[in-house]
C-alpha cells in the first residue's frame, strides 16, 4: 500500500512558504501524493491553487485533490482544462482529480448554487471530463493541454452506492474520506461488483484518508484545527473526529496495517498542523 500526505492548505493560517516547505519535505521523505481537501467558505487555500504551488517545487510525488467539491466549479470542461495544465505543469502523469459532491450548505449558499442538483451535476460532469481528457470529439479534443505520458487519473469520492457506481463508469477508482478499514472495505467490494458489471477491466484504484497530528501539541493541534473546521457537524461528530486523529507512531501504524488488510490501494493521511516538522515526524511513525 502507497502512502500519502495532505497539504496544509485547509489549516487556517497556513503561509505560502510553509505549504511549499511542505511539499519539497514530503517528496524528500518519499511520500507518493500530496493531496488537497476543499471548502469555499473556510480560511483555505483554493485546491487546484494549492497543488500548483506544490508541483512548482516538486518533481515526482503526484498531486491529488481528495476530494475536490465539483458542483462548485459548475463548468466540467474549465475543470478538465484546468486539471490538464496543472498535470502538464508538473511534468505529466502526475496529477490525480478526486472529485465529490460535498455537503455544506454554506459552500452552497455563497455560489448561488442550488444543493438539490449537484447530484445531477456530477453525473453529467464525468462524462465530460472523460471525454476532454480522452480526446473523444471534435471540440474536446482541441482542448488544452493534451495529456502528457499517462495524463491525469479521475477518482470519485463519496459514501452512497450512487458514487460507488459513478467511480465504475468513469473513473480510475474510488477515494474515501475519513471512515474506517471496515467501512472501506465494504464499500470497494460494492465497487468491485459495479467494476465488474460495467465491464471495466483490470481493478479499480482505491484511496482513503484519515487524519494525523503528531509531537508535543498532538493533541492541541487536532483540537484546535479539525474542531474548527468540521464544526458544521455538530459539536459530537466534530470531537469524534479530532479524537479519531493519530496522535502516537502506535496510532498511524495501527491505521496503515488496518487499511492495508482492507485492501486499500494508498491511504493519505492530513495534517492539523502546518508545520512541516509533521512531515518527518509522520514519516518516522510510518517507516518511510
Amino acid at each position: 500500500m502507497q502512502l500519502g500526505i495532505g497539504l496544509p492548505s485547509a489549516v487556517a493560517g497556513t503561509t505560502g512558504k510553509q505549504l511549499t516547505d511542505w511539499a519539497r519535505a514530503a517528496e524528500d521523505a518519499g511520500f507518493h501524493t500530496l493531496g488537497t481537501i476543499d471548502r469555499l467558505v473556510y480560511d483555505s487555500y483554493e485546491s487546484i491553487a494549492a497543488l500548483s504551488a506544490a508541483a512548482a517545487v516538486t518533481e515526482r510525488i503526484r498531486l491529488a485533490t481528495d476530494v475536490i467539491l465539483g458542483p462548485l466549479r459548475q463548468n466540467p470542461a474549465l475543470l478538465a482544462k484546468q486539471i490538464l495544465s496543472l498535470d502538464a505543469l508538473a511534468g505529466g502523469g502526475r496529477t490525480v482529480l478526486g472529485i465529490a459532491l460535498g455537503g455544506r450548505e454554506d459552500d452552497y449558499e455563497v455560489s448561488g448554487l442550488d444543493m438539490s442538483t449537484r447530484g445531477e451535476w456530477l453525473d453529467s460532469a464525468l462524462p465530460r471530463i472523460h471525454a476532454i481528457w480522452n480526446g473523444e470529439g471534435e471540440l474536446e479534443s482541441k482542448v488544452g493541454p493534451r495529456p502528457r505520458g499517462d495524463g491525469p487519473s479521475l477518482l470519485v469520492g463519496g459514501y452512497i452506492e450512487a458514487s460507488l457506481d459513478r467511480a465504475a463508469k468513469y473513473a480510475d477508482g474510488w477515494t474515501q474520506g475519513g471512515a474506517t478499514p471496515d467501512a472501506f472495505k465494504e464499500s470497494f467490494a460494492y465497487l468491485e461488483q459495479a467494476w465488474s458489471r460495467e465491464g471495466r477491466d483490470g481493478k479499480p484504484y482505491g484511496m482513503a484518508l484519515t487524519y494525523f497530528s503528531l509531537g508535543p501539541d498532538a493533541k492541541k493541534n487536532a483540537e484546535h484545527d479539525l474542531a474548527d473546521y468540521y464544526a458544521w457537524l455538530g459539536e459530537e461528530t466534530a470531537q469524534a473526529i479530532v479524537d479519531s486523529a493519530a496522535k502516537d507512531a502506535d496510532t498511524v501504524q495501527q491505521y496503515i496495517a488496518g487499511f492495508e488488510a482492507a485492501g486499500c490501494d494508498e491511504l493519505v493521511l492530513f495534517p492539523a498542523s502546518s508545520d512541516p516538522e509533521q512531515v518527518t515526524l509522520l514519516a518516522d511513525a510510518a517507516g518511510l
